[in-house]
């Protein structure tokens, strides 16, 4: 039976906090599917909440048990087997807002209902910082036309902060599927493809200006807690690499300049992430990576290269000689500290 949306919940050893997840999801009804994905955990009982889940609630909830793979394939294995119309990923250490749920299901109910379907849906989301119990609203108000369907051609300006995440974004299912989309497997990071890799397929757009989706942030293992994205460079190298292969940019221009812009910025930001946490590793290695790294994009694109080497964002993190790559770590840090976006 054909679901109004499906929400992916990738798991991963989360028996400490994916209760919380899953009971805000549960608030959807009858109408919503959620998939879990238990992507081989060992070290809890992630496995029995799974399927204890899935007992409790066999006509709202189903299980996947797989090997490892990673986070990307707990978000293919969503898109293979979804039955949603929509399809959104809520990680299993974050939640959604119950009332604001109720909002945005009831507007995708409406699309259904009038045989009118977005391509996309997005709404806000909320930093819940743990580690100073604060929380920043991250909202499109000044970007997208609140309550009404648009196309890109409606967008306004991103801020430097401001880029769409997995965390605001709903899909139509269809979408997904028909760009192909295929997530790295043992990769973090992904969730940028995810947003990026089907975005030129979308035709319309319905922004709801309300805080739907909450992200837990600052614990000390996660993703992105600097050290560790240290740690996993060539995971987000992976990333970036894969997203300047995946889309053509002049073919994305021709037919609308400003999503066009909007994914030289994304990539440009990407570009500048990933030089960034080389020049803080350091070593003569990674500095080579970093190189190879800019002269690969020269490769596939002089002209997208010569834009970007000299934008302010990327150009900031690629500074060349000892003084260069400390005033990149110490800019970036500033932002850090003014952007708290990790």
């Amino acid at each position: 039976m054909e679901k109004l949306i499906t929400f992916a919940v990738p798991c991963y050893n989360s028996a400490a906090y994916m209760d919380h997840c899953i009971e805000t999801l549960l608030q959807g009804g009858e109408d919503i599917e959620i998939i879990l994905v238990d992507d081989g955990s060992t070290k809890d009982d992630t496995p029995a909440i799974c399927d204890r889940y899935a007992e409790q609630y066999p006509d709202i909830v189903r299980v996947i048990h797989q090997p490892n793979g990673g986070h990307g394939e707990g978000v293919n294995q969503g898109i293979r087997n979804a039955s949603g119309i929509y399809y959104k990923v809520v990680d299993s250490d974050d939640w959604l807002d119950v009332d604001a749920l109720h909002k945005v299901l009831d507007k995708l109910r409406q699309f259904v209902r009038d045989g009118k379907l977005v391509d996309l849906m997005i709404a806000n989301y909320v930093y819940e910082h743990v580690e100073d119990n604060t929380q920043r609203v991250m909202s499109y108000r000044n970007v997208f036309p609140v309550g009404r369907v648009f196309g890109w051609k409606h967008i306004g300006r991103f801020k430097p902060s401001q880029y769409l995440l997995m965390h605001s974004v709903i899909y139509r299912a269809q979408i997904l599927r028909d760009c192909g989309l295929e997530l790295p497997k043992h990769t973090f990071y992904v969730d940028n493809i995810f947003v990026y890799e089907p975005l030129p397929l979308v035709k319309n757009i319905y922004y709801m200006d309300v805080d739907l989706y909450r992200y837990f942030i600052g614990r000390a293992d996660q993703s992105v807690n600097e050290s560790v994205m240290i740690g996993r460079v060539d995971q987000q190298l992976r990333v970036t690499y894969h997203m300047i292969d995946a889309i053509d940019l002049g073919e994305v221009a021709e037919k609308s300049k400003k999503l066009a812009k909007y994914m030289y910025n994304y990539l440009a930001m990407m570009m500048a992430i990933s030089s960034i946490f080389l020049t803080m590793e350091g070593s003569p290695e990674s500095l080579g990576k970093r190189t190879r790294l800019w002269e690969y994009l020269r490769t596939v694109s002089p002209r997208l290269y010569g834009r970007m080497r000299y934008f302010a964002v990327p150009a900031a993190t690629n500074l060349p000689t000892a003084p260069g790559r400390r005033l990149s770590i110490a800019l970036y840090r500033i932002a850090r500290k003014i952007y708290k976006f990790n």
